[in-house]
């Protein structure tokens, strides 16, 4: 629905009980579906709202510490973004973008996951409870691990995801990054994992549950689960050609392990969390927050296939897996997701952790023999 005029518009919103802090200071494009702007949501002085697929929660906050952009993006009940600009992304329940962030395609924040200010974010998964100190830039990253809120995976002030290498003729952002998982990490048991500040990492990498790396350091080699990992400065001096010096298979197989992770939370959260989000013939918010944020997984999922291609040089024809149910009970019900995931037995967990793993590994072999050729 189309309503021409500014003010029409913020009436609409008021009538309907969106809390305007300074009407005078907001402005809703044309192109917002106001349906999508739910009673207790509130906007504070400086918000832009922009985009059809925009859609904020009740109890959502869009500019609380300063100006704010949404832009075709879903901020679920109680979630935040303090300031800043935020495009093509999710945020779940109680996520927090904080002050001046930078948010763009393919982001999404699970329940309570958060960032402190001044975050670049772009094709990045913050699993549930994961926190994101400041002065961070993180580019083609999953990252899981944790618990609950006093138990969660953390990465320090002033870390960056190097997601790009020099090699080849343009360079290549075939550079995904793992940190946990999704087989495990979706049922908030693993050990959490801590990547210290002043630091970075070198993309495609990974880093299992329960891990700590040293800060001040820039991490070039994966680092598996329960390790404390510091790696010392390089000393090169040598002949600069541009020419790839990873091994290729290596790179693809991490690639296609990273895609095959996302396709696994893509089959969560079609399998899983969208049945139990459902209730039968209303469109509630929660339900659109889950649609959106499989329509963002379909295109993370685009983007590495696309950044693959560039690398290898030539086109693919990915091996999809069928959509298969869960081998978990799966029913609406009223309680929240993580009291759902926790409430979870032991034996249901295992089912439920090797349900997706076999998924993971069912495509990576299924799309591997296209690749099978690549040299190194």
């Amino acid at each position: 629905m189309e309503i021409s005029s500014l003010n029409h518009r913020l009436d609409m919103l008021s009538e309907r009980g969106v809390e305007l802090v300074d009407r005078r200071q907001i402005f809703i494009d044309e192109s917002v579906r106001l349906e999508r702007i739910f009673p207790g949501a509130v906007l504070f002085p400086g918000t832009r709202v922009i985009g059809a697929k925009t859609l904020v929660a009740p109890g959502a906050m869009i500019g609380s510490e300063g100006p704010a952009t949404i832009e075709n993006t879903a901020v679920g009940e109680g979630a935040e973004v303090a300031s800043g600009y935020v495009s093509g992304s999710v945020l779940l329940s109680k996520a927090r973008i904080g002050a001046n962030g930078h948010v763009r395609a393919g982001t999404l924040l699970e329940e309570e996951a958060s960032t402190a200010h001044a975050v670049g974010l772009k094709q990045t998964i913050l699993m549930s409870f994961v926190t994101l100190g400041s002065l961070i830039n993180c580019c083609d990253c999953l990252i899981s691990g944790g618990r609950s809120r006093s138990n969660h995976t953390e990465v320090g002030s002033g870390f960056i995801h190097f997601n790009f290498t020099p090699w080849g003729d343009k360079g290549d952002k075939a550079t995904p990054s793992l940190i946990g998982g999704v087989p495990k990490g979706v049922f908030l048991r693993e050990e959490r994992i801590f990547l210290g500040g002043i630091s970075g990492m070198i993309g495609p990498g990974r880093v299992g549950f329960g891990s700590f790396t040293a800060a001040g350091q820039v991490i070039r080699t994966d680092v598996p689960e329960r390790r404390l990992h510091a790696e010392t400065q390089r000393h090169v001096d040598a002949q600069w050609d541009f020419q790839p010096r990873k091994p290729v298979k290596q790179r693809v197989k991490k690639n296609l392990e990273y895609i095959g992770h996302l396709v696994a939370l893509r089959f969560w959260y079609d399998c899983v969390r969208k049945p139990r989000a459902a209730v039968e013939g209303v469109a509630t918010h929660l339900a659109m927050t889950i649609d959106a944020t499989i329509e963002l997984l379909d295109g993370c999922i685009h983007e590495r296939w696309v950044r693959l291609e560039q690398f290898l040089g030539y086109k693919l024809r990915p091996v999809h897996i069928p959509l298969a149910s869960c081998p978990m009970p799966v029913e609406p019900g009223s309680a929240s997701h993580q009291t759902w995931v926790r409430d979870l037995s032991p034996d249901q967990v295992g089912t439920g952790v090797a349900w997706l793993q076999e998924i993971v590994d069912h495509f990576v072999v299924l799309n591997s023999a296209q690749v099978a050729g690549a040299p190194g």
